[in-house]
Protein backbone atom coordinates (compact mmCIF):
# COMPACT_ATOMS: atom_id res chain seq x y z
CA UNK A 1 0.00 0.00 0.00
CA UNK A 2 1.24 3.84 -1.05
CA UNK A 3 2.51 6.19 1.68
CA UNK A 4 1.05 9.19 2.15
CA UNK A 5 3.61 11.98 1.54
CA UNK A 6 3.31 15.21 3.69
CA UNK A 7 1.71 17.01 0.82
CA UNK A 8 -1.22 14.98 0.91
CA UNK A 9 -0.02 12.81 -2.10
CA UNK A 10 0.56 9.12 -2.66
CA UNK A 11 3.51 7.27 -3.66
CA UNK A 12 6.62 6.69 -2.70
CA UNK A 13 8.10 8.14 0.67
CA UNK A 14 9.94 11.13 0.67
CA UNK A 15 13.44 9.06 1.83
CA UNK A 16 12.82 6.93 -1.43
CA UNK A 17 12.44 9.41 -3.84
CA UNK A 18 15.27 11.54 -2.57
CA UNK A 19 17.65 8.62 -2.44
CA UNK A 20 16.23 7.48 -6.54
CA UNK A 21 16.64 11.11 -8.14
CA UNK A 22 20.13 11.02 -5.74
CA UNK A 23 20.76 7.75 -7.88
CA UNK A 24 19.85 8.86 -10.76
CA UNK A 25 21.84 12.10 -10.96
CA UNK A 26 24.75 10.66 -9.79
CA UNK A 27 24.22 8.23 -13.33
CA UNK A 28 24.25 11.78 -15.03
CA UNK A 29 20.35 11.46 -16.20
CA UNK A 30 19.68 15.15 -17.08
CA UNK A 31 16.13 14.28 -16.63
CA UNK A 32 16.38 13.89 -12.89
CA UNK A 33 17.80 17.12 -12.44
CA UNK A 34 15.13 18.57 -14.40
CA UNK A 35 12.62 16.80 -11.53
CA UNK A 36 14.09 18.79 -9.19
CA UNK A 37 14.07 21.85 -10.48
CA UNK A 38 10.79 21.25 -11.18
CA UNK A 39 10.06 20.48 -8.02
CA UNK A 40 11.99 22.78 -6.13
CA UNK A 41 13.73 25.85 -7.95
CA UNK A 42 10.54 28.27 -6.51
CA UNK A 43 11.88 27.62 -3.10
CA UNK A 44 15.30 27.50 -4.03
CA UNK A 45 14.56 30.67 -5.28
CA UNK A 46 12.17 32.43 -2.49
CA UNK A 47 15.06 31.72 -0.11
CA UNK A 48 17.33 33.01 -2.25
CA UNK A 49 15.62 36.58 -2.98
CA UNK A 50 14.74 36.47 1.01
CA UNK A 51 18.15 36.25 1.78
CA UNK A 52 19.73 38.57 -0.80
CA UNK A 53 16.43 41.18 -1.60
CA UNK A 54 17.86 41.11 -4.94
CA UNK A 55 16.00 39.80 -7.95
CA UNK A 56 19.25 39.21 -10.19
CA UNK A 57 21.15 37.87 -6.91
CA UNK A 58 18.41 35.17 -6.60
CA UNK A 59 18.73 33.82 -10.26
CA UNK A 60 22.74 33.56 -10.11
CA UNK A 61 21.63 31.95 -6.75
CA UNK A 62 19.19 29.29 -8.48
CA UNK A 63 21.21 28.65 -11.44
CA UNK A 64 24.72 28.04 -9.29
CA UNK A 65 23.05 25.59 -6.56
CA UNK A 66 21.71 23.40 -9.64
CA UNK A 67 25.05 23.38 -11.33
CA UNK A 68 26.63 22.79 -8.01
CA UNK A 69 23.79 19.48 -7.91
CA UNK A 70 24.58 18.34 -11.26
CA UNK A 71 28.21 18.55 -10.82
CA UNK A 72 28.57 16.78 -7.81
CA UNK A 73 25.42 14.88 -6.65
CA UNK A 74 27.23 12.42 -4.80
CA UNK A 75 27.64 15.37 -2.13
CA UNK A 76 24.10 14.78 -0.86
CA UNK A 77 23.61 12.26 1.82
CA UNK A 78 20.16 11.09 1.91
CA UNK A 79 21.03 9.53 5.54
CA UNK A 80 21.56 12.95 6.93
CA UNK A 81 18.11 14.77 5.62
CA UNK A 82 16.11 15.57 2.85
CA UNK A 83 16.99 17.09 -0.39
CA UNK A 84 15.13 19.88 0.18
CA UNK A 85 16.77 20.56 3.68
CA UNK A 86 20.63 19.73 2.01
CA UNK A 87 18.93 22.46 -0.96
CA UNK A 88 18.23 25.01 1.56
CA UNK A 89 21.93 24.44 2.96
CA UNK A 90 23.30 24.96 -0.60
CA UNK A 91 21.06 27.81 -1.30
CA UNK A 92 22.16 29.69 2.72
CA UNK A 93 26.18 29.34 1.34
CA UNK A 94 25.73 30.61 -1.88
CA UNK A 95 23.57 33.59 -0.49
CA UNK A 96 26.54 34.13 1.99
CA UNK A 97 29.04 33.64 -0.69
CA UNK A 98 27.45 36.09 -3.04
CA UNK A 99 27.45 38.41 0.31
CA UNK A 100 30.98 38.05 0.79
CA UNK A 101 31.67 39.54 -2.71
CA UNK A 102 29.66 42.23 -2.43
CA UNK A 103 31.21 45.57 -0.89
CA UNK A 104 29.11 46.22 1.90
CA UNK A 105 29.96 48.26 5.06
CA UNK A 106 29.79 45.95 7.63
CA UNK A 107 26.93 47.22 9.22
CA UNK A 108 25.16 46.75 6.21
CA UNK A 109 26.36 43.07 6.27
CA UNK A 110 25.63 42.48 9.74
CA UNK A 111 22.18 42.87 8.87
CA UNK A 112 21.85 40.88 5.49
CA UNK A 113 23.76 37.90 7.76
CA UNK A 114 21.13 38.64 10.18
CA UNK A 115 18.61 38.30 7.79
CA UNK A 116 20.05 35.58 5.95
CA UNK A 117 19.86 33.00 9.51
CA UNK A 118 16.38 34.60 10.17
CA UNK A 119 15.03 33.23 6.62
CA UNK A 120 16.81 29.98 7.24
CA UNK A 121 14.85 29.75 10.30
CA UNK A 122 11.69 30.68 8.80
CA UNK A 123 12.05 27.94 5.77
CA UNK A 124 12.89 25.43 8.12
CA UNK A 125 9.44 25.91 10.48
CA UNK A 126 7.36 26.72 6.94
CA UNK A 127 9.06 22.94 6.03
CA UNK A 128 8.46 21.43 9.42
CA UNK A 129 4.67 22.91 9.46
CA UNK A 130 4.14 21.21 5.67
CA UNK A 131 5.76 18.27 6.66
CA UNK A 132 3.75 17.33 9.87
CA UNK A 133 0.29 15.89 10.31
CA UNK A 134 -3.19 17.76 9.19
CA UNK A 135 -4.24 17.05 12.41
CA UNK A 136 -1.33 19.22 14.60
CA UNK A 137 -1.05 21.50 11.38
CA UNK A 138 -4.95 22.11 11.05
CA UNK A 139 -4.48 22.90 15.28
CA UNK A 140 -1.76 25.64 14.69
CA UNK A 141 -3.45 27.21 11.75
CA UNK A 142 -6.47 27.94 13.70
CA UNK A 143 -4.44 29.06 16.61
CA UNK A 144 -1.95 31.55 15.05
CA UNK A 145 -3.22 32.33 11.96
CA UNK A 146 -7.29 32.09 12.87
CA UNK A 147 -6.49 33.71 16.02
CA UNK A 148 -8.42 31.01 17.87
CA UNK A 149 -7.70 29.83 21.78
CA UNK A 150 -7.46 25.87 22.44
CA UNK A 151 -11.27 25.51 23.44
CA UNK A 152 -12.13 27.24 20.11
CA UNK A 153 -10.18 24.83 18.01
CA UNK A 154 -10.96 22.07 19.55
CA UNK A 155 -14.69 23.34 19.14
CA UNK A 156 -14.51 23.85 15.30
CA UNK A 157 -12.29 20.03 15.20
CA UNK A 158 -14.89 18.68 16.67
CA UNK A 159 -12.49 16.76 19.69
CA UNK A 160 -12.12 17.56 23.36
CA UNK A 161 -10.14 20.39 24.88
CA UNK A 162 -7.54 17.77 26.11
CA UNK A 163 -6.49 16.83 22.43
CA UNK A 164 -6.59 20.28 20.61
CA UNK A 165 -3.94 21.10 23.63
CA UNK A 166 -1.88 18.14 22.75
CA UNK A 167 -2.10 18.94 19.24
CA UNK A 168 -1.00 22.11 19.83
CA UNK A 169 1.97 21.03 22.38
CA UNK A 170 2.94 18.39 20.09
CA UNK A 171 3.29 20.47 17.36
CA UNK A 172 4.64 23.68 18.67
CA UNK A 173 7.65 21.20 20.25
CA UNK A 174 8.22 19.99 16.54
CA UNK A 175 7.96 23.37 15.50
CA UNK A 176 10.55 23.87 18.68
CA UNK A 177 13.00 21.16 17.52
CA UNK A 178 13.15 22.27 14.06
CA UNK A 179 14.56 25.74 15.87
CA UNK A 180 16.81 23.96 17.88
CA UNK A 181 18.74 21.98 14.98
CA UNK A 182 18.67 25.47 12.83
CA UNK A 183 20.62 27.10 15.54
CA UNK A 184 22.95 24.13 16.21
CA UNK A 185 23.72 24.25 12.53
CA UNK A 186 24.64 27.84 12.54
CA UNK A 187 27.33 27.66 15.08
Amino acid sequence: MPNETPDGTTGTTRPHRDHAIRRRLVRGEQSALAELYDGHASVVRGLAHRFLDDEDAADRVVAEVFAEVWADPGAYEPERGSLRSWLTELTRRRALRHLDESPLDPGARARLEERIRAASAAARADHMVTAMPGSLRTVLELAYVGRRDYREAAAELGVSEDEARRRLRLGLQLLSAAAGNGAEKAS
